[in-house]
């Protein structure tokens, strides 16, 4: 099998052993196979599978603590057949701080718009209590040597505004080119939330960008977003027009259109293959085969993915997709980010793997990737996978406008979630334990 196993630490695999003793659903060889798809009341099956026992994903939100990081085990091992599919967070946080690190490096003569010395940028910021807004702050203020380390990890709070580089959560970076040292300052930096609660708002990152730019726009050379969404926001609002570049993340089809127009870069997370695997470990479940088929293993069909695109952590119970950079140099392989991924884009056979029906919610009908990227591939492999999925769009506030929706789970074979907030996953578990 071609999965590459990330190794914990032995505390790791103790405190995992106490919350899911007995699931062997992500074992090297591939999970429990267990038979809870086949006789699930909503697929008319000979006999009734109590809703906690069904196939659970949770997709995009990582149950955690959203101040600490901690994973949620409890949630994560909810019963043998429950995972989670997201992306590399670091390494795709890493990724983006590089490519910006890169853009100035190679741009240095014409990047310093008033010729101070000074590379000031600024960043939106999603959801101070997300994991990957966290890390996308992280890597973005590690490549540019602005942060400064609080309890064992960069700070990523937000600054607000910085213009004289006495901010405490970062620090000057400098960057030398061709025997030049330039310093590197984060001007301004906070979280995009607007009034209702909803966090990754794309009109608050434009109302934003508008404050800065009428208050030190000479200053402002680079843009930087945790999201595409974001970014494009502050693009056509302001740095479009100001040929300032401006990075973002997700690959967003707008985003990835922009790059010709002047849009820095961003990074693509797979959102192909998060979205084939999302739905591929719930068929697996319900067909009672290996985890790993069609994944690291190809199924009858041929559909198998190499193990440069994904990588699975055993002991995380946890699909990670790899990220790509998208720049000037290739963004013209990324103009459809809705098209699914080939090597994993073969019909399966109805007869030997029958119709099921399948709870999804997206956190935020609104979210510019989740509703125009992510969704879109779903809906292209649920027909490939013989699956019929319900989309939820929630309000990105409450978890309670998704959860009133989840009254009668007996109706669905298996369940993707979602959430609002990484914190709460029992939300949806108390619920499925009814």
């Amino acid at each position: 099998m071609k999965k590459r196993i990330v190794v914990l630490t032995m505390a790791v695999l103790f405190g995992l052993s106490a919350v899911a003793c007995g699931s062997d659903g992500g074992s090297s060889s591939g999970g429990s196979g267990s038979s809870s798809g086949t006789e699930s009341s909503g697929s008319g099956g000979a006999g009734t599978v109590a809703n906690k026992d069904k196939p659970l994903v949770w997709f995009n939100r990582q149950p955690s603590n959203s101040s600490t990081g901690e994973l949620d085990m409890a949630a994560l091992s909810f019963n043998d057949d429950t995972y989670y599919v997201g992306f590399d967070a670091n390494q795709g946080a890493e990724l983006q701080g590089t490519m910006v690190k890169d853009y100035i490096e190679a741009n240095i003569d014409t990047i310093d718009r008033n010729g101070d010395g000074v590379i000031g940028y600024v960043l939106a910021i999603g959801d101070i209590g997300h994991n990957d807004s966290i890390a996308r702050t992280r890597g973005v203020r590690k490549a540019l040597g602005t942060g400064v380390e609080k309890d064992g990890n960069i700070d990523s709070e937000p600054i607000g505004t910085n213009t004289d580089g006495s901010a405490s959560a970062v620090q000057d970076g400098s960057i030398e080119v061709n025997g030049k040292t330039y310093t590197v300052r984060e001007l301004a930096s906070q979280e995009m939330k607007n009034s209702a609660g909803a966090t990754w708002d794309a009109a608050t990152a434009g109302n934003a960008i508008g404050t800065w730019s009428s208050s030190f726009g000479d200053q402002i050379d680079v843009v930087v977003s945790n999201n595409d969404g974001m970014g494009m926001s502050m693009f056509n609002a302001w740095s479009k027009d100001n040929d300032v570049p401006t990075f973002g993340y997700d690959a967003n089809n707008d985003a990835v259109a922009a790059i010709g127009e002047g849009y820095g870069g961003t990074i693509s997370q797979h959102a192909d293959v998060q979205a084939y695997l999302t739905l591929r470990v719930l068929r697996n479940a319900l067909d009672g085969v290996d985890v790993d088929t069609g994944i690291g293993t190809a199924d009858e069909a041929g559909n198998v993915l190499s193990d440069d695109v994904y990588v699975y952590n055993e002991e995380e119970r946890s699909y990670y997709a790899l990220n790509v950079a998208v720049t000037a140099d290739n963004y013209q392989d990324f103009t459809d980010s809705t098209k699914v991924y080939e090597p994993v884009s073969n019909q399966l056979d109805e007869s030997s793997h029958p119709s099921k029906k399948v709870w999804l919610d997206i956190y935020n009908a609104s979210d510019n990737f989740l509703s125009s990227t992510y969704q879109p591939l779903l809906q292209n492999y649920d027909d490939l996978l013989n699956l019929d999925v319900d989309y939820i769009g929630g309000d990105g506030q409450t978890e309670s406008n998704i959860t009133n929706r989840l009254g009668n789970p007996g109706q669905y074979d298996a369940f993707a979630i979602n959430m609002v907030k990484t914190d709460n996953a029992a939300s949806y578990t108390a619920l499925l334990s009814q």
